[in-house]
């Protein structure tokens, strides 16, 4: 089976990671978020997938120039201009010749979801689309997907008000589809799958719609990009934090490392430490990723967040709940507070006070 996978967008809420990578190139645990999405589709059987592109595509084709991830071979199709989500769906599904039962995934979501089953479901229903969905405390910020008994979709309403949302399930972003679907999607010009296509499909009683409340996140924002890091650390997920990454009881209690590190006279907890990374003695982090190179010196403290590849703490600063982009730089006596983001390469002068901003290269 093939799949299309959305990869498009510029990572607006993002910036300013994505200004000079991709969003579902950035890491998750030490590992390119597309990737991740790939060895989920590829443990159901996905053996083929076209990443529709758009923004920066040469990071992606460049990462991966065997044209392979994961037993998964991939092709590329890169939008001549902005298409939205049917638009690229077609324009990526006629790229690859498409002409067969397909799954579409956004590269932005992680989850434990089973494809197997959905597909199941969509043929035991003969559905011309199915629709993943996945509860959520608060709906409004989605596409809210009610359905009937038999799981057939009722309407498609996107982003409700609070106080009117008729469900808690919204659509988690895969898809099943038949290649009709494709017929209804106009060519050259932008269509949005939930505005316009879904929408139709429910005028014709052929779009239905599976739940499942097995682990989902959509990694959009700081926050969620966070936790999508967190979660795996923490065990809310049925696998290891990152590839290769092993307990080292002598690193500290519940720290995890991915090859050679320093940590010693380092006080470390419920963190992983990748391959490369120096941790000065003095220094304290918890519940931290430290990524690969990435330095915290004598006296830092790194609560509750990500540094990327190559990224420094000086001596004496505090990063807390903030994600540290690679390659910058903390300087002494920093204080960078929660849900901050700083970009690449980014050299903070000592001293300075970060509270919740985002911070992009050349300050």
């Amino acid at each position: 089976m093939r799949a299309v996978v959305l990869v498009g967008g510029e990572g607006t809420r993002l910036r300013p990671l994505t200004l000079t990578t991709p969003k579902q190139m950035l890491p998750v645990m030490e590992q390119p978020m597309i990737e991740r999405v790939l060895d989920q589709l590829a443990r159901h059987g996905i053996d083929e997938a076209v990443l529709s592109l758009g923004y920066r595509p040469d990071a992606f084709i460049n990462a991966y120039p065997d044209g392979s991830v994961g037993g998964v071979r991939l092709s590329y199709a890169v939008e001549p201009e902005p298409l939205d989500t049917a638009g690229a769906i077609r324009f990526a599904a006629d790229h690859a010749g498409i002409d067969e039962t397909f799954v579409v995934v956004n590269g932005d979501v992680l989850t434990d979801l089973d494809i197997t089953e959905l597909v199941d479901f969509h043929h035991r229903h003969r559905a011309e689309a199915t629709i993943s969905l996945t509860p959520v405390d608060d709906p409004s910020s989605y596409g809210v997907v009610p359905t009937d008994s038999q799981g057939r979709v009722e309407a498609f309403i996107e982003k409700p008000p609070r106080d009117e949302v008729p469900t808690n399930l919204i659509n988690a972003g895969t898809y099943v589809l038949e290649p009709e679907v494709l017929a209804r999607i106009p060519k050259g010009r932008r269509v949005s799958i939930e505005r316009e296509t879904f929408p139709t499909l429910v005028g014709a009683g052929t779009l239905f719609a599976m739940g499942s409340d097995v682990y989902w996140i959509d990694t959009g924002t700081p926050a969620s990009y966070l936790r999508a890091h967190l979660d795996l650390l923490l065990g809310r997920r049925n696998s290891i934090p990152a590839p290769g990454a092993t307990l080292d009881p002598g690193a500290g209690e519940g720290v995890w490392v991915t090859g050679e590190v320093s940590t010693e006279g380092a006080i470390v907890t419920g963190s992983l430490v990748a391959s490369g990374a120096r941790l000065e003695a003095g220094s304290v982090v918890g519940g931290s990723v430290i990524g690969s190179g990435a330095i915290v010196e004598e006296g830092a403290t790194v609560l509750g967040s990500v540094l990327l590849p190559g990224a420094r703490v000086a001596a004496r600063a505090t990063v807390e709940g903030s994600i540290v982009g690679p390659g910058a730089t903390i300087g002494q006596r920093c204080s960078i507070r929660p849900l901050s983001v700083i970009g690449a390469e980014v050299v903070m002068p000592s001293g300075s006070v970060v509270d919740g901003e985002r911070v992009p290269s050349g300050i």
